[in-house]
C-alpha cells in the first residue's frame, strides 16, 4: 500500500484539521514533538504522511501530486487557482472576504466607477469586479497591512478578509459589500482522486459525518 500524502497549512489550520483527523484514529505522535526539525512526518501503521507548508503553496502541492490531500483556506484555494478538487469544508477558520472603505465610497460601486483596489487577493478582487459586478477596476497587489491604502489615499477600496472586523472599525472604515463566505476547505490531487479512490472516499465521508455530528452538538 502506497503512502496518502497530506501538505497542511501551518499554524491555526494544521491544528485543527490534526484535532479532527485524531478523533478519526488517524494520529501523528511525531508531529506534536514542537522541537522536532523533520520536514516530513510519517505514520507507518496507517501510510500517511504529513507536511507543514504556507497557505498558497498547498494547491501547488496538491496540483502537481507532492500531496494526494490538501488543507488550506478557501480564499487561498481560489486566489491560486489550481486544478485540485475541493471535496470537505471544514466548517473551521471561518471569515469573510470583503469590499471595504470609508462610507462614502458606497456610491462608487453603486454607479461602478472606475477606482483602484487595494488588495492581498488581485484574483479573487478581479473576478468579484470584473464577472459579478462588471465594473472596471484598477488593482493595485500590496503585501502588508491593507487598511492603510485608503487612509493614505493609495486606493478608494479595499478587499480582504474580514473575521471580526474591529481593525476596519477602528480606522474609520466599513464592509462595503460582501465578496464570498470563507473556511477551510480539503483538496483533492485529480490523480489521487481516482487511485486512491476508496481510502480518500473513506476519510471524506468519516470526516463529513464527524462534522455534522458537531453541528448538531452545537
Amino acid at each position: 500500500m502506497r503512502y496518502l500524502t497530506f501538505a497542511l497549512t501551518k499554524g491555526r489550520l494544521a491544528n485543527k484539521t490534526l484535532e479532527r483527523l485524531e478523533r478519526l484514529g488517524i494520529t501523528c505522535e511525531e508531529m506534536k514533538d514542537k522541537k522536532s526539525r523533520k520536514l516530513i512526518f510519517v505514520n507507518e501503521e496507517l501510510k500517511l504522511k504529513f507536511f507543514l507548508a504556507k497557505g498558497p503553496d498547498v494547491p501547488t502541492y496538491v496540483e502537481y501530486g507532492a500531496a494526494d490531500i490538501g488543507v488550506a483556506g478557501k480564499d487561498t484555494i481560489v486566489e491560486e487557482g489550481r486544478k485540485v478538487h475541493e471535496v470537505l469544508d471544514l466548517g473551521f477558520g471561518k471569515c469573510r472576504m470583503c469590499v471595504c472603505g470609508y462610507e462614502d465610497e458606497a456610491e462608487l460601486l453603486k454607479h461602478r466607477e472606475l477606482i483602484r483596489v487595494a488588495t492581498k487577493y488581485p484574483n479573487i478582487a478581479k473576478d468579484y469586479f470584473y464577472n459579478k459586478k462588471h465594473q472596471t477596476v484598477e488593482i493595485i497587489k500590496m503585501n502588508g497591512s491593507i487598511e492603510l491604502a485608503p487612509i493614505v489615499g493609495l486606493s478608494e477600496v479595499i478587499v480582504d478578509i474580514v473575521e471580526t472586523g474591529s481593525t476596519l472599525k477602528e480606522n474609520g472604515l466599513m464592509v462595503l459589500e460582501e465578496v464570498c463566505p470563507l473556511s477551510a476547505r480539503m483538496i483533492v490531487n485529480p490523480v489521487s482522486m481516482r487511485m486512491e479512490n476508496d481510502r480518500i472516499k473513506e476519510l471524506i465521508h468519516n470526516l463529513r459525518n464527524l462534522l455534522q455530528e458537531d453541528n448538531h452538538a452545537d
